[in-house]
């Protein structure tokens, strides 16, 4: 899995740069051509692009890395923490992308009318982001990777950016020019609304956010049924980019041996570290049948 792993994501971080470094050139070499500022605007923003997937793949090849000394859970979070600097970058072009059209907005003897090669390269970039994106996000949905996953989401906006540059296009030459920079406007909103849900996502992992009722059940079913486990509960499981550890409590007979229990405890953690690939950590608390006790443990300043 891990070697398919490293092929899958630098796969994936190849042709997202190949591909947007291609769209930054015909973007912004037929914008300026054209006279459409959304369409060099977009250019602005597939360069983005092809520093995010940088980015992307450098967070990606660092969480690959084993545990060691210092990281005794692996670097995992490194593509979380590379998710958020893609961020960074979609806010600085955000910036760059508002204010420039808000310039010509201002200021409409600025603005020159687009021609028919702007709506050509629009609907080219569709096509290209289109494709670029649901196999980027795909993968690395597949791979378990946060950082992948935010590179493709970034990419889909351009899908949008598209659509909307070929909008203002053809309105921009029925006679309404204004549009084309309120267009630029608006791609640079469509990036500031990728950047938030950008670190939204990155940072509940961080935080360790509760996962999904589906893998905290699928934990359960795999404790209830294995041979002398009962009640699995007090369930925590904490996300280290694409893999998990998992913190758990299950009742046994009290009357066994301690070794006795000793063996159910590690069949219950190899069942799970053997049935959910993404857990790569689990350890488990025996208690005895019927004995209740507050499992909560406030984390006080």
């Amino acid at each position: 899995m891990d070697e398919y792993r490293n092929k899958a994501g630098t796969k994936a971080a190849v042709i997202a740069i190949v591909a947007n470094c291609i769209l930054t050139a015909l973007n912004i070499a037929v914008g300026l051509m054209s006279g459409s500022y959304a369409l060099v605007s977009e250019g602005g923003h597939t360069l983005s692009d092809v520093i995010t997937s940088g980015v992307a793949y450098a967070g990606f090849k660092i969480g690959q890395k084993p545990a060691d000394k210092e990281h005794p859970i692996g670097h995992g979070r490194a593509e979380a923490i590379s998710g958020l600097v893609i961020v960074i970058f979609l806010v600085i072009v955000a910036y760059e992308i508002i204010t420039g059209a808000l310039d010509k907005i201002i200021h409409p003897e600025l603005i020159t009318v687009p021609d028919l090669y702007a709506a050509m390269m629009a609907v080219f970039g569709i096509f290209i982001n289109f494709i670029i994106s649901e196999y980027i996000i795909r993968i690395g949905r597949e791979i378990k990777s946060p950082a992948i996953v935010a590179d493709g989401k970034h990419q889909k906006t351009d899908i949008f950016s598209s659509i909307a540059i070929l909008f203002g296009v053809a309105v921009s030459n029925m006679g309404y020019p204004i549009l084309d920079p309120i267009v630029g406007f608006i791609i640079g909103l469509l990036i500031l609304k990728t950047a938030h849900n950008i670190a939204k996502e990155n940072i509940n992992n961080i935080m360790g956010k509760v996962p999904s009722q589906e893998l905290i059940n699928n934990i359960k079913y795999i404790a209830d049924n294995t041979r002398g486990a009962h009640n699995p509960h007090n369930i925590k499981v904490d996300y280290f980019g694409p893999y998990a550890t998992v913190y758990m409590h299950i009742e046994v007979n009290g009357n066994m041996t301690l070794s006795e229990s000793h063996k159910i405890v590690h069949t219950v953690e190899n069942n799970i570290l053997k049935e959910i690939p993404e857990v790569k950590s689990v350890m488990v608390h025996a208690c005895p049948i019927g004995l209740s006790y507050n499992h909560e443990q406030k984390i006080d300043k």
